[in-house]
């Protein structure tokens, strides 16, 4: 027997704005799916999370393009045809398999939704139920406290994408209108509203009953930063308009310190992804800040490596002011990054939110790449005395030597510190053979990606700086004909 499949709304972006039905089929769903852009980010999954459950299967929905541009043999359509008849495809084999499949879509599924295109392929193959949503239409006119249309009157909707004199044709002869899907196309969507007559009634409202809303007249705005998720309405009369302030300082925001993961967008988990997604701003060192692909809604913060303990009050003061904060480190913000600095500074802020999201680790990503270094009892040391003495280094390195632990080594080296990495070499020589394994790995997950290995004895410290993590092997660790470096989980 076949799955269900459901396309569920889930309004304009306020959890709280998602049906009850809607909310229970995502708790029962066996799978669930959402389209992302290329970044993997999705608003839809952000706005479904305090519904999700554990155990649930995710099928992310990624759109191999955001532009026209394309070297597909079929075109931008072509391409796009392709993605939905392979997503159909994927969703098929749970409904198949008799899982029940529910599909996320902001908004209304079958109103400019990204569900209609697996509603299209798979609704004439298998039980199909479609649950309605708030759109955004419904929502901006909420939020502008305007009514869309009363009495005889007409409401005309309208994509952005459409020429130029054809909107204008239309805003001429409508007594209200909607003009959905903005972004590149704002200024010839207000040149229209302008050509129409009708500029001086419109109004523009970005991401309504979301983090970032933000309202203010259509001929006003900048059209740069205008995102997707806006819309130019014009409604109702103007003595009706209002437009809320927002609130300041009422309750407060949260810090999330984030884990980026060692490199790219791929390495990130589903939940660093929501956090990036839902925050309002984001802080942290500039390097890693740029990591995260631009959002005109979020305000970034980018600081020194060397300021932890100021950008940690920074990000507190924010969240105190309702503010959704993402705290950004490489890898893990808990090793040897962000979480501690937050942690010890949010003893001043005792009525702030404090979650840190995981992310993989240096350490994970390049024993991975080298094969399982430490697969047996290990420990993890930076090399770096800014913050500790180097007795203390010294120290927990012959200590972790004699216990033939392996070592995942961060901070081996930098510009200013050079003699760090030979002192320790030659400590761990005094209690390691030199043909003990070691792996080199340099900006593991980037596009100029190394993993060398070599031995403790042959170890070059000319060859290692600061984006490096070195793993040095115990007594048991192997190295295979192929290169393969893996520690037994049994010991002798």
């Amino acid at each position: 027997m076949s799955g269900r499949l459901y396309g569920v709304g889930l309004g304009p972006g306020d959890p709280e704005l998602v049906t009850v039905k809607t909310a229970r089929l995502i708790g029962e769903a066996d799978v669930i799916a959402y389209h992302a852009a290329r970044h993997g980010r999705s608003i839809a999954r952000s706005i479904a999370l305090p519904y999700l459950r554990e155990g649930q299967v995710e099928e992310l929905l990624r759109y191999p393009l955001t532009t026209e541009t394309t070297d597909h043999p079929g075109g931008y359509q072509g391409a796009l045809d392709d993605f939905y008849a392979e997503c159909a495809v994927r969703l098929a084999a749970h409904l198949d398999a008799g899982r029940t499949v529910v599909v996320l879509c902001e908004g209304d599924p079958l109103f400019y939704g990204s569900y209609m295109h697996m509603h299209k392929r798979l609704a004439h193959r298998y039980p199909t139920e479609v649950v309605p949503g708030v759109t955004s239409v419904s929502a901006a006119a909420a939020v502008l406290g305007r009514p869309l249309v009363e009495r005889d009157e007409t409401l005309t909707v309208l994509p952005g994408t459409l020429p130029g004199e054809v909107l204008a044709e239309r805003l001429r002869g409508t007594d209200s209108a909607v003009v959905m899907k903005l972004g590149r196309t704002f200024t010839k969507v207000r040149e229209a509203f302008a050509e129409a007559g009708r500029l001086d009634d419109a109004w523009y409202v970005e991401r309504a009953t979301m983090g970032g809303e933000r309202v203010a007249p259509l001929k006003d705005v900048d059209p740069d930063g205008v995102p997707y998720f806006s819309l130019a309405l014009l409604a109702g009369p103007a003595e009706q308009t209002f437009v809320p302030e927002p609130a300041q300082g009422v309750g407060t925001g949260e810090v999330a310190v984030v884990g980026l993961g060692p490199a790219g967008r791929s390495w990130l988990t589903p939940e660093a992804q929501d956090a990036l997604a839902t925050a309002t701003d984001l802080v942290g060192y500039g390097p890693y800040v740029d990591r995260v692909e631009p959002n005109p809604r979020q305000r970034r913060h980018r600081t020194d490596n060397r300021v932890e303990a100021e950008r940690a009050r920074h990000a507190l003061e924010l969240a105190g002011q309702g503010r959704r904060v993402a705290v950004v480190s490489s890898g893990d913000p808990g090793v040897f990054a962000m979480a501690s600095a937050i942690l010890e500074a949010a003893a001043d802020f005792p009525g702030v939110p404090v979650r840190v999201v995981p992310g993989l680790t240096a350490a994970q990503a390049v024993a991975a790449k080298a094969g399982a270094p430490l697969g047996h009892d290990y420990c993890v040391i930076s090399l770096s005395d800014i913050l500790k003495p180097w007795e203390v280094v010294a120290e927990r390195l012959a200590a972790a030597a004699r216990a033939d632990l392996v070592l995942a080594i961060y901070n081996p080296a930098s510009r200013s510190r050079t003699w760090q990495l030979p002192a320790a070499r030659d400590l761990l020589l005094e209690h390691r053979d030199p043909r003990t394994p070691v792996v080199i790995g340099r900006a593991v997950g980037g596009p100029d990606e190394s993993v060398t290995v070599t031995t403790l004895g042959e170890l070059d410290p000319a060859a290692v700086d600061m984006r490096c993590l070195l793993i040095v092997g115990s007594s048991t660790t192997r190295v295979t004909d192929r290169g393969v470096v893996y520690t037994p989980r049994r010991y002798p």
